[in-house]
This record gives structure tokens, C-alpha cells and sequence, in this order.
């Protein structure tokens, strides 16, 4: 089997799983959504969602969240973890959104990224689900999926991106993060893998080696 016949294999059963692509974090535009993909670093969506129902009612703009309180703000997303770097980004990035975007979230991926605590990953995401911009997003799910897949033998998510993006159709990048995500979650668990239950297991070169491994102990 090919490579090309292995990602198309994956790629319907990923389809038949997940159904198409999906956002976890509730938003109602670019902007909310930037800040929170920031609050989601190590940090579960689903705390993410508890946190900005709240969050998105007292601060309702960009400018809310440029003039913000340094203090009061960290208080607001404690929950979320690494809240003092967090919410001075989210303060820095909202000022910069103001003053040089006129409070609008751009699209491309280096003015995006050229926002304070703005990654490739939460650019990518933005791009992605606001702006219907193919993008691939990488991150503790996808990275471990696609390694487990062979898709990729790298770490570093940036070189993960630029990989997928050689092998997987533009038109299905976004709807890989969000399905690789899931599979993660759901199925391929981090330190408990389902591989019995897993639809890309006979494609799963590195979760036939666990199992192998896992046999002659």
C-alpha cells in the first residue's frame, strides 16, 4: 500500500467516524475564537467553554479586552491555567487588533501570528473555522495520531503541519484537526489506547508495534 492509498484509506474512515469538520470551542466570531483557542493551552476545551460563557458577557469587544485590568482579567480565567501569561497576551493581542487592525482579526497567517501569543496552532485554527482557510492544526491529538499512523516521524508540531500538508488534500485539512482530535479523545488515549476498538488500526503501524510489544510481556 502507498502512502497516497494509506491517507485516502484513513481519511474516509476518519469521514465515516467524525463526520465533517467541527469546532470544540464555542465562539460567535474570529475574535472570540482567537482569545479562546489562547485560554485552551493545556487547558481542556470543555473548561475553555465553562470559562468564556462568562467571559465573552463582561468583556463584549475587542476594546473590552484592550482595556481590560491586568489583575482583574487573570481572576476571570484562573480555571484555565498559566492565567498571568495568558491574560497579559489576550491584553497585548487585543491592544494590537485595536490600534493596527482596527479591532478586526486578520487572516493571514503572519500578521495572525505576529500577535502576542499567537502560534501557528491557534493562528491555524482561526484561519480554519472563521475564515474557511484550509489550515492544519497540530496538537497533542493530531501529533500523536499521525505519529502512531505513520504519517509523520517528527515532533516539533510545525514540521507535523508542513508534513500532513504534503500528503493530505488541501480541501482536508481542517477537517483532519478536528477528526484526529476526536479519534484521540475518543479512541487513541493517550496512555490507554482502544486499538481493539480502533477503525485505523489495521493502518496503524505504530499501534501494531504497541500491541506487539504489549503481547510478549
Amino acid at each position: 500500500m502507498t502512502k497516497k492509498e494509506k491517507v485516502d484509506a484513513v481519511l474516509t474512515l476518519l469521514l465515516e467516524e467524525y463526520g465533517p469538520t467541527k469546532c470544540y470551542l464555542e465562539h460567535e466570531n474570529p475574535w472570540q475564537l482567537l482569545i479562546a483557542t489562547m485560554l485552551s493551552a493545556q487547558c481542556t476545551d470543555a473548561r475553555v467553554n465553562i470559562v468564556t460563557k462568562d467571559l465573552f458577557q463582561k468583556y463584549t469587544s475587542v476594546k473590552a479586552f484592550a482595556e481590560a485590568d491586568l489583575a482583574e482579567l487573570e481572576q476571570d480565567i484562573h480555571s484555565t491555567g498559566f492565567y498571568h501569561n495568558k491574560a497579559k497576551n489576550i491584553i497585548a493581542c487585543c491592544r494590537k487588533l485595536l490600534h493596527e487592525y482596527d479591532g478586526e482579526v486578520p487572516s493571514n497567517i503572519d500578521a495572525l501570528t505576529g500577535l502576542a501569543g499567537v502560534g501557528r496552532k491557534t493562528a491555524n485554527v482561526v484561519r480554519g473555522h472563521c475564515f474557511g482557510i484550509p489550515s492544519v492544526v497540530v496538537d497533542t491529538h493530531v501529533k500523536r495520531v499521525s505519529n502512531l499512523l505513520g504519517l509523520t516521524t517528527n515532533q516539533d508540531p510545525v514540521k507535523i503541519e508542513f508534513d500532513l500538508m504534503k500528503i493530505v488534500p488541501q480541501e482536508k485539512w481542517t477537517d483532519i484537526n478536528t477528526q484526529m482530535i476526536a479519534h484521540g479523545r475518543k479512541v487513541c488515549i493517550a496512555r490507554r489506547p482502544k486499538c481493539a476498538e480502533c477503525v485505523l488500526f489495521p493502518y496503524c503501524t505504530g499501534g501494531q508495534k504497541l500491541q506487539k510489544e504489549k503481547q510478549k510481556t
